[in-house]
């Protein structure tokens, strides 16, 4: 063991810990006494936070398993028109956050909002408002969610059927089963493994999501972890909430693991892969099948962006009396230094295991990745906690500065926690692109004279430039949506797109919203549009 203590397995060894330290913090915050207004809560809302996140779980599972699996059916199976253009337009929803999304939803839909507007130009004056529906409360949080989120199951999921092989399909047509029965007794069972990866990141996400459910004010242990620190200055119970939602999470992966058992997702045939043709669709349902898809992106996409658009225009004076200029260079400036700290250590800690190939360090390096499975809000608190404890315990025991300022409502701070988050983007992108090169590489490397610095810089960085630059791209995009630890962390009077939609929003000011809203949207799309070809690269069509 101890000959592989060099100092990549150091550097490693310390990027792994960095990263497990906010994790870990909660786990060992849970022990500690709270105020008076967790027994008030737990005699009152406490039930109802947990009931909502269950509730808010179930169905945007529900309705993002079949808008996923259904339009990646479609487009996976069949021909019809635009379906070569729906393949990939439908995973521009990624560039509406929910809370953007439940900004439209209320938008469009309140008493004499943009419905209203286009029925009264239309038809003229009339009592239109009691014929709007109303789609607020836990309603519209669920729609929100869902048409944000589904691109997750989409993209697993359209990845898994265009690799079924064409056996599969014979399979069923000499069973005498019809294109729906195939499709439920083969097709999906063989994609399961896919499905609930997509669902799964659909469950932390929604679990995760804070600006949606505080938009709505659905109640769920989200919003109560914000205002538990927030409105009652109660960080032990912040954490103890944070508690009870990272075993809800973790119930959802044991839950899952236990459904499969022993079961099996691959199909065994004597005939090998044969690569199946799509079926060409004529009149009512090739019409069918472009309207379902067209609705999809309409409302998934086409629908906020539109919404944004039209208020901007609406009311330029919110476009004036906002500083563009300056919440694009904050969103930039964090963007830039986040990306470069997530790229920089996750390269040294996948060459680090890379050449110590110690099962230590390889086993903390899989447990640092898991910072993505925890809601931002958790990650924002942990961190507070921690440096707040660390202050305490060390810092002023020994009379030395203090250092929640250079922490706690700092750009450094921000970025630490980012990087906590995203860290198994980074990782987990890098070292997909690291598994292509072969060890005999590195071995011929040294052979020629080159130290372990060298053959890093020399021959592995350049291999990896189109990995770095997909982990670039979806680091930031990540970043310009996120909101929570961003509202949380930042520094005063430093804000970006989310944060200023956020701010106007929360004061009832949804049109001041739209600026902010569009801009991020616009952005997203952009990122999304360079990262497009790396999403779908796993499709043999592309």
């Amino acid at each position: 063991m101890f000959k592989n203590l060099n100092l990549w397995f150091l550097m490693s060894l310390f990027v792994s810990i960095s990263v497990l330290i906010p994790i870990l913090t909660v786990s060992f915050s849970f022990f500690e006494d709270t105020s008076n207004y967790y027994q008030v809560l737990k005699d009152t809302f406490l039930l109802e936070y947990i009931f909502n996140s269950a509730i808010l779980l179930i169905y945007v599972l529900i309705l993002t398993f079949l808008i996923g699996t259904t339009s990646a059916y479609l487009v996976s199976f069949y021909e019809f028109p635009l379906s070569n253009f729906f393949k990939w337009a439908l995973i521009l929803s990624f560039a509406v956050p929910p809370y953007i999304y439940a900004y439209s939803l209320v938008a469009f839909f309140e008493n004499y909002g943009t419905l209203f507007t286009i029925l009264k130009n239309l038809f003229g004056d009339g009592n239109y408002n009691k014929h709007i529906p109303k789609f607020d409360g836990m309603i519209g949080a669920i729609l929100s969610l869902s048409f944000s989120l589904f691109a997750y199951v989409y993209i697993l999921s359209r990845a898994s059927f265009l690799y079924q092989s064409q056996n599969l399909i014979d399979l069923g047509k000499s069973l005498g089963f019809s294109k729906f029965k195939s499709l439920y007794k083969l097709i999906l069972p063989a994609a399961r493994p896919a499905i609930v990866a997509g669902l799964s990141l659909v469950a932390m996400e929604t679990l995760a999501e804070f600006g949606a459910v505080d938009f709505f004010s659905v109640n769920t242990l989200t919003t109560g972890i914000y205002n538990s620190w927030i409105a009652f200055d109660d960080l032990a119970f912040a954490n103890r909430l944070s508690f009870f939602l990272l075993l809800f999470i973790f119930a959802v992966f044991i839950l899952e693991n236990l459904s499969r058992k022993k079961a099996k997702y691959h199909l065994n045939t004597k005939g090998g892969f044969k690569q199946k043709e799509k079926i060409k669709l004529n009149g009512k349902k090739a019409f069918g099948a472009f309207a379902f898809c067209f609705l999809i992106l309409f409302f998934s996409f086409l629908f906020p962006l539109s919404q944004m658009l039209y208020w901007t225009l609406k009311f330029p004076e919110n476009f004036y009396d906002l500083s563009i200029i300056t919440l694009t260079l904050n969103t930039l400036y964090l963007v830039i230094l986040s990306s470069s700290f997530l790229i920089l250590f996750s390269l040294i800690s996948n060459y680090g295991n890379r050449v110590s190939k110690n099962k230590t360090l390889n086993f903390l390096s899989t447990l640092s990745i898991s910072g993505y499975a925890i809601p931002g809000v958790i990650l924002a608190i942990a961190f507070i906690t921690f440096v707040a404890w660390f202050d305490n315990t060390f810092v002023k025991a020994y009379g030395l500065f203090s250092i929640k300022k250079i922490f706690i409502g700092s750009v450094l701070g921000l970025v630490l926690v980012y990087f906590v988050r995203f860290y198994s983007l980074a990782f987990n992108g890098i070292k997909s692109g690291y598994e292509k090169i072969n060890i005999s590489v590195d071995e011929s490397a040294y052979l020629l004279g080159y130290s372990k610095r060298k053959t890093f810089l020399n021959i592995h960085v350049p291999f990896l430039r189109n990995s770095l630059l997909f982990v670039i791209i979806l680091i930031s995009l990540e970043i310009i949506r996120e909101l929570p630890i961003t509202l949380i962390l930042r520094p005063f009077n430093f804000e970006t797109f989310a944060t200023t939609a956020y701010i106007s929003a929360s004061e009832d000011l949804l049109e001041a919203a739209a600026v902010p809203s569009l801009f991020l949207i616009l952005i997203a799309t952009v990122f999304i549009m360079l990262t497009s070809k790396y999403i779908l690269r796993m499709s043999n069509e592309e």
